[in-house]
């Protein structure tokens, strides 16, 4: 079961909103509804437990709307929004806030904090407003702030802070409520460039030990691509993709997404496991040398990866090693394996793969078990890097 559930949301604003809602459903486009205005329509996903679910769009495409559809801060037209498995919408008002405060943090632009509070009680406000008694959420304040890097600034006011730790404040105070979904709006975009990419590299840092399910909302592709396990874009009130960074940047849906990809660091998005190739023939570790040197000769290739019975990578073998060790007599190509050579998981960005690629050498790219997945080589980058996105078939 998913975490959160959206089933054909939409939001409209103004007079005769369910009339609204039947002419959209009906194909009336957006633009043509007299005295209303639909800020989302047709919205359905899934988010899994423990991922962070990105919603991309420009101003006015209906994401901020969307979250907070959510969360019943903004109640739906029609549809339905379910959070492990409970209908939202069909909750009164008192079991949505009983249910938000209990499942769901939300992390704002602006940071929201109290001027007149101190550092530590902004971050156990949500715990104080629960009933939560005074040392347990001060230790869980206290814990929260230490996550973030703001161990021992508990006693200072926000304005002695710079926006960075004003906004790890908030962080830090969605993170006290101990929810289980965070729902962060724009959190970074009132951040400058450098600012904004450590706070980037906090949200990352605490998701690896937290595992939280977090959606995401930014105006920013780069930003989504970056921290998004998957990707929903928005534009004038509806999701037109919805998938991993990688299938957005290479299969965008239609002209105006390869538009905006066509400026994304291709090699901070792209992973070994998107550019490797297969790994093709390997060599057995109960291969003899001559026979190695057989199968190379017959493939037209220098070296060969070689893998145990269980598929678990041993090492390389080049032809000049598998010759020596035939020189020398040995059974098994074992003796001529070589483990200097760079070997990744598939969630390496290429752009950290730029060196052994130059170095000429193969560079294996395995799981946690270490069994050979494929390979990237200097040639895959590179067209990798210059590849053009292809507009998807379906769009």
């Amino acid at each position: 079961m998913p975490t959160v559930r959206a089933e054909k949301l939409y939001k409209v604003f103004g007079r005769r909103a369910q009339e609204a809602v039947r002419r959209l459903e009906s194909g009336t486009p957006r633009d043509e509804l007299d005295g209303a205005t639909a800020a989302v329509v047709d919205a359905s996903f899934e988010v899994r437990d423990g991922e962070i679910f990105v919603v991309m769009g420009l101003s006015g495409s209906g994401k901020s709307t969307l979250l907070r559809m959510l969360n019943g801060l903004l109640p739906a037209t029609a549809g339905r929004v379910l959070v492990d498995g409970q209908d939202l919408t069909a909750l009164s008002k008192s079991d949505v806030r009983q249910l938000r405060s209990k499942r769901m943090s939300m992390v704002f632009q602006h940071f929201a904090l109290f001027p007149h509070r101190t550092v530590l009680e902004n971050t156990a406000y949500g715990l104080r407003v629960q009933g939560v008694a005074r040392d347990e959420r001060t230790q869980r304040a206290e814990e929260a702030l230490r996550l973030v890097g703001l161990d021992g600034w508990g006693d200072r006011l926000p304005k002695q802070l710079s926006g960075g730790m004003r906004q790890r404040v908030g962080l830090a105070r969605a993170l006290a409520a101990d929810t289980d979904i965070l729902l962060m709006d724009e959190a970074f975009s009132a951040l400058d460039p450098l600012i904004r990419k450590e706070m980037q590299d906090q949200l990352l840092q605490l998701q690896a030990t937290l595992g939280k399910t977090i959606v995401f909302i930014t105006h920013d592709l780069n930003e989504a691509m970056r921290l998004g396990d998957r990707i929903a874009i928005m534009r004038d009130g509806r999701i037109v993709q919805l998938g991993t960074a990688d299938e957005i940047l290479t299969t965008p849906a239609d002209e105006h997404i390869a538009r905006f990809v066509r400026d994304v660091d291709r090699s901070r998005v792209l992973t070994a496991g998107s550019v490797m190739r297969p790994p093709g023939k390997t060599l057995a570790t109960s291969s003899g040398p001559r026979a190695s040197i057989h199968t190379m000769r017959k493939l037209e290739v220098t070296e060969m990866f070689a893998v145990d019975p269980d598929g678990g990578l041993v090492g390389i073998v080049t032809m000049a090693d598998a010759v020596a060790a035939a020189a020398r007599g040995a059974n098994t190509v074992t003796t001529a394996v070589s483990n200097g050579f760079p070997e990744v998981p598939p969630g390496t960005p290429i752009s950290e793969l730029f060196s052994d690629a130059a170095a000429g050498r193969p560079i294996a790219v395995v799981d946690e078990r270490r069994r050979l997945l494929g390979a990237v080589t200097g040639s895959s980058v590179l067209e990798a890097l210059a590849g053009k996105p292809e507009v998807s078939s379906g769009a």
